[in-house]
């Protein structure tokens, strides 16, 4: 709850805010998969990238945030978990929830551009090979890293396609709360 509000404090567009949860989504999954603690990862997902609408360059996020969280008494263990994601931020990715974090950030934001753009407008019934043939189209959510999503999948030792299936998996028992039900 303290975590939402402050994610809410800082962010107001409804798309950063759905992008929150969707990596809050995918990350809880990989927690419990790994029988980690689900609501401590969750909540280092939720709040990654909460200082990015004010402060979108590479000078100020994630490190704002990072002085925002250290202000507030969040753990410094969440603090590097949130510094960690970003590849300038000098903090290498060292534990497993780095790694998820990582490696969930950008291929939740393109299995959402995926998603919608289908006919039914939903995650229910994306299959991880629709996703990875979109990933071939570099026009499509250009926005989106590729290196990112492959090398996130490698961070986890997964194959690209499992780590695409997994976070579909993760997001579709969220898909309301993301806007991702669609028309089913």
């Amino acid at each position: 709850e303290a975590a939402w509000g402050l994610l809410t404090e800082y962010t107001q567009g409804d798309g950063l805010l759905k992008h929150a949860l969707a990596v809050e989504a995918a990350v809880r999954g990989y927690a419990r998969a790994f029988s980690e603690d689900e609501a401590a990862w969750g909540i280092v997902a939720l709040l990654h990238d909460f200082d990015y609408e004010r402060w979108p360059s590479a000078e100020d996020h994630p490190f704002r945030g990072a002085e925002i969280l250290r202000a507030r008494g969040y753990p410094e263990w969440v603090v590097r978990a949130i510094l960690s994601h970003a590849d300038y931020s000098g903090v290498a990715r060292e534990t497993l929830l780095e790694k998820t974090l990582f490696a969930c950030d950008e291929l939740a934001g393109f299995v959402t551009a995926a998603s919608l753009v289908r006919p039914s407008r939903s995650v229910l019934d994306l299959e991880a090979t629709s996703v990875l043939k979109r990933m071939k189209d570099k026009a499509f959510a250009r926005a989106v890293k590729r290196e990112d999503v492959r090398s996130g999948a490698e961070l986890l030792g997964l194959p690209l396609d499992v780590h695409i299936a997994n976070v579909i998996r993760f997001m579709r028992e969220q898909a309301e709360a993301l806007g991702l039900k669609g028309s089913l």
